[in-house]
């Protein structure tokens, strides 16, 4: 079996870089230039997604290809073949954290058909080909990245009591009435992280909370660069009311998947049901 390896320093988190990778913009726009063309279900992509990729290969002719996300995580993200002339096709990126930022290492693993004419083509066309593609994916993450690190942060809540979650509906903009979310808001200047959390909660739920940890990549938003925070109520905390949304309620791991939620909050799902069935209320430090 093939085995393609190629690495870039990316000046940034891995939660971040995590992040990037996930996002079906970024993956778009490294494609269109190098003559590809992309569809996905969503812009920030999770488990079980699968994208369409409509792969250049001459004059006129474009060649399609589906996979499918398998796992992302602060640490990297897979994803395999599901549908195109290869056999197999399993891309892993692994994220290392470094003192220089984070370092991508992207690994490519695949079966070709038609036996020697297959390999051939791995030589002639196939490793080129993917070689373009991770080339111009790596300027695109040094290019968003940058942008990321200037671009202003929203915190979410997952806020945590026996075994369930908090979420809430949202009222406003038309687009989103009805959908639920994790609770939460933009960060003031001067403000940290785990503060606005605490904020918000008390803005929105009339309640008092502990920020645990951090869960998930970072995920790029059309406002900045939204962060997932757990969290558990204080002691005598009152029972968070919805003052800004149409309902609140606590939900446990088996209802997650039933639950209409907005875009971002969609994406860190898997993460979720992972951190409930733990029964772990921290995770990684903030």
């Amino acid at each position: 079996m093939p085995v393609l390896r190629s690495t870039v320093l990316i000046d940034a988190p891995a939660r971040t870089v995590a992040g990037l990778l996930r996002d079906s913009d970024v993956a778009a726009a490294a494609l269109r230039r190098c003559g590809h063309r992309l569809t996905a279900p969503v812009r920030l992509l999770a488990p079980g997604d699968e994208i369409r990729v409509g792969t250049h290969v001459g004059a006129g002719v474009r060649v399609p290809v589906r996979t499918r996300i398998e796992t992302i995580t602060p640490a990297g993200m897979t994803s395999t073949l599901v549908a195109g002339p290869l056999r197999e096709l399993t891309h892993t990126a692994t994220l290392t954290p470094t003192g220089a930022g984070t370092l991508v290492l992207d690994e490519l693993q695949w079966t070709s058909p038609l036996g020697l004419l297959g390999r051939v083509a791995d030589v002639v066309l196939l490793r080129r080909l993917m070689l373009r593609i991770l080339a111009a994916r790596s300027e695109v993450l040094v290019e968003r990245a940058a942008e990321l690190a200037a671009a202003p942060v929203v915190v979410a809540t997952a806020l945590l009591r026996d075994g369930l979650l908090l979420i809430a509906q949202r009222t406003r903009p038309p687009a989103l009435a009805g959908r639920w979310e994790l609770p939460g808001g933009r960060v003031e200047p001067g403000e940290t992280e785990p503060d606005a959390v605490v904020r918000e909660c008390r803005e929105e739920l009339a309640t008092a909370v502990r920020v645990t940890g951090r869960l998930g990549t970072d995920l790029p938003i059309d406002a900045g660069v939204l962060r997932v925070h757990t969290a558990e109520l204080d002691a005598a905390a009152p029972d968070p009311q919805a003052l800004e949304h149409a309902a609140v309620r606590w939900v446990g791991p088996d209802e997650l998947a039933e639950v209409d939620w907005v875009d971002a909050d969609r994406a860190v799902l898997t993460d979720l049901v992972s951190l409930l069935r733990s029964g772990v209320a921290a995770v990684e430090g903030a």
